[in-house]
């Protein structure tokens, strides 16, 4: 039996309300791995917009998502674009509602900065991802979280504002995680060893990564 393609739409034919992401997403400012989907009840026309409604093709910061990411229902991510000045008196866009050009009109604020997504990253049903969040690797998001500034590799947060709750495994474990990488392994492999990357010996892990490693 043949594994779904990343180009899939929707790999789950009985249910469109599940897409893989980077065949549905035409965004300039987009960016996601393969493998990555979401999943809603109400499936939208415009996936761009359910999961980055502030997101326009002009906007000058980029959303970026690793690979196999998991997005549950709900879970929006609030990118730069929807700031307001606020170091000044007034928080009000006047600029948005005419009176000439936006640029470099005093009551826009300027660019702000990505955000980032890992691979493996489990973003729970509900949660929000605010401008400039830079979430790790194999981070599970917990659902109603919302989460900003930077969330360690393999933490489980959860919260508002977001916490961190514990780290997944030792730091020793994950630094070896991360340097298996098993997302970045052709898929042929990722499924032979399901059991190993979905369970928790990570020294057979790593004799897998030993074997697709190139040699000298």
């Amino acid at each position: 039996m043949t594994y779904a393609s990343p180009d899939t739409k929707f790999p789950l034919p009985h249910h469109k309300g599940t897409v893989f992401l980077k065949p549905v997403l035409d965004h300039p400012q987009i960016d996601v791995g393969d493998y990555s989907y979401a999943s809603t009840f109400d499936p939208p026309e415009d996936w761009a917009a359910r999961l980055a409604p502030h997101l326009f093709s002009l906007s000058p910061e980029r959303l970026i998502i690793g690979k196999f990411c998991q997005i549950a229902h709900g879970a929006v991510f609030i990118t730069s674009s929807a700031n307001h000045r606020y170091d000044g008196f007034s928080s009000f866009p006047f600029a948005i509602f005419g009176g000439g050009p936006l640029e470099n009109r005093p009551s826009m604020p300027g660019p702000g900065p990505d955000t980032v997504v890992g691979n493996d990253v489990w973003i729970g049903q509900g949660a929000m991802i605010l401008p400039g969040a830079t979430i790790g690797d194999g981070v599970i998001i917990g659902a109603g979280a919302v989460v900003s500034g930077t969330v360690p590799d393999y933490a489980i947060v959860s919260g508002n504002p977001a916490q961190v709750q514990k780290l997944r495994f030792d730091d020793e474990t994950i630094k070896r995680l991360k340097a298996i990488a098993w997302w970045n392994w052709p898929i042929g492999l990722i499924l032979e060893n399901e059991a190993l990357i979905s369970g928790a010996d990570i020294d057979a892990l790593e004799s897998v990564q030993a074997k697709v490693e190139p040699k000298d």
